[in-house]
């Protein structure tokens, strides 16, 4: 069958309407997919006023975050954390408070720690039922990741820690393993002896495997750094690491730091 001209144009056309919106297309997906991995915007900090939790807060700022801080006090919060950061009130321990504190954010950074080894703020409490409330909030929320400031020697029952203080290291690794098992993207990071120093000034070793070391220290300033590094990269998603500071130049490369570690969820 021979074709006129006027055919042949018509048919020309009408394949390249067609191969525009297969590009459109291809172009719309491509960014539907890529949308999980991009970088969060707004965080939610639980434990915002506490010793690590307001560094956090300060490094998110200065990142160019929004940040979200869950408080119990609203007035000693915002002394203590200022003007840029928008409060919402609310205790880990009562579950029904965690929607709206999660609702508009992107992902969540934990560092909730207990206040005594006994009483309603104690390790069961706070380090592991606390924990477990914020991941099935983060759950409900589809929250795209959750970060976890745990603590190294999780995995070694018969630490000082856990005679001296609660079995602390035993309901942080309970916390652990809620978060692990929940489905949302977790980082779950564990840090040494913590030092209240400015930090910035050395190498950050990671490890995985939580293996007995002695004098492993690094500072608060430090822990906040790699929290908010993770949010960053794909890479950090789905691990589980120990951190410490040694001598050394201080991190540039933090994608290589995460592209080193594997996914393991235990120890």
């Amino acid at each position: 069958m021979r074709l006129t001209r006027s055919a042949l144009t018509i048919l020309t056309r009408r394949g390249l309407l067609a191969l525009t919106a297969g590009l459109a297309a291809s172009i719309a997906l491509a960014g539907c997919t890529a949308s999980p991995t991009a970088p969060p915007k707004k965080v939610l900090v639980a434990g915002a006023t506490g010793q690590t939790g307001s560094l956090i807060v300060s490094e998110l700022l200065a990142s160019g975050y929004e940040v979200r801080a869950l408080v119990r006090d609203t007035a000693k919060a915002r002394k203590m954390l200022g003007d840029k950061v928008e409060l919402v009130q609310g205790d880990i321990k009562d579950p029904a408070t965690l929607a709206s504190a999660f609702a508009g954010t992107d992902a969540v950074i934990s560092a909730v720690g207990a206040r005594g080894a006994k009483g309603p703020d104690r390790p069961e409490a706070i380090d592991y039922q606390g924990v477990k409330n914020l991941v099935d909030a983060a759950v409900a929320s589809r929250a795209r990741q959750f970060i976890l400031v745990s603590s190294r020697s999780v995995t070694q029952p018969d630490n000082s820690l856990n005679k001296l203080f609660g079995n602390v290291l035993i309901w942080k690794l309970k916390g652990e393993d809620a978060l692990r098992a929940s489905g949302v993207p977790y980082t779950v990071v564990r840090p040494g002896g913590l030092l209240n120093a400015a930090g910035g000034d050395k190498d950050i070793v990671f490890e995985q495997g939580d293996t007995v070391s002695a004098q492993t220290t690094i500072t608060r300033a430090d822990v906040a750094r790699v929290c908010v590094a993770a949010l960053k990269y794909p890479e950090a998603r789905n691990r589980t690491f120990e951190i410490s500071a040694r001598a050394g130049p201080p991190v540039t490369d933090w994608r290589a730091k995460f592209s080193a570690l594997k996914p393991a969820s235990r120890p």
